[in-house]
């Protein structure tokens, strides 16, 4: 929490952003509107085609994470969150549930390390993130992608959407299962309000330049992060 204000986090930010200088921020993009007609739709048929075959291929660990999930807390497999999307619609975030509670109300408190909600499966699954794979059925569904800017909660929206100019950038794109932001480094724990201006610009960047090249190089960008991901609580 700072200055007195809502709690504020989600995951440590690393002590170094990760290089990612391949993917420098961009002028604005002049791209016509068949262009992009054609990029949506590619993007949209690569979401599809992704988020089903992945669901297919890992079909056993999600059920045997489901599993896990409910033999060893009591509460909901899935928790649901309300988020928002595209174009300000609101949809609700699946994740196999980690904690003792499932909130979604006007104030929420993250994680934070030494958490006493976080349950022993769930911590695991937090540093791993696996908890985050029943997001593929939200991408199949079209409320997110693989690509773009992570979702926060409906409360977090509101206090930031006020105080942040650039963070209404980030709903011209669906959100997705990782972005530029969490390539550039700026994942995890929100200590300042500079935490956040440094994460929705790199959020805004995306959304104004975004291509079908760029979500693969930042798809490739994101794997070496799970592997080494030691800030989840």
């Amino acid at each position: 929490m700072f200055d007195g204000q809502m709690p504020l986090t989600t995951a440590a930010l690393p002590a170094q952003p990760v290089p990612a200088q391949s993917l420098a921020p961009l002028a604005p993009a002049r791209i016509s509107p068949l262009r992009r007609s054609v990029s949506n739709a590619l993007k949209r048929a690569f979401d599809v085609l992704a988020a089903g075959a992945a669901i297919v291929a890992l079909a056993p660990l999600l059920l045997l994470l489901a599993a896990l999930v409910g033999l060893t807390s009591s509460g909901p497999v899935l928790f649901r969150q309300r988020r928002t999307g595209k174009d300000g619609q609101v949809f609700h975030i699946l994740k196999f549930r980690s904690m003792t509670v499932v909130e979604d109300g006007a104030e929420i408190r993250h994680a934070v390390q030494g958490d006493k909600r976080v349950t022993p499966v769930g911590a695991v699954l937090r540093r791993t993130s696996l908890d985050e794979l029943p997001q593929l059925f939200n991408v199949l569904a079209g409320d997110m992608s693989i690509v773009g800017p992570r979702p926060h909660a409906l409360a977090h929206d509101t206090y930031y959407g006020a105080i942040v100019p650039q963070y209404a950038e980030r709903f011209s794109v669906r959100p997705g299962l990782t972005g530029f932001a969490q390539i550039q480094g700026f994942r995890g724990e929100i200590h300042t309000l500079d935490c956040m201006k440094r994460r929705v610009a790199a959020d805004a960047d995306y959304a104004r330049n975004w291509s079908f090249r760029r979500d693969l190089a930042i798809i490739a960008l994101t794997a070496p992060l799970l592997l080494k991901r030691t800030n989840a609580y």
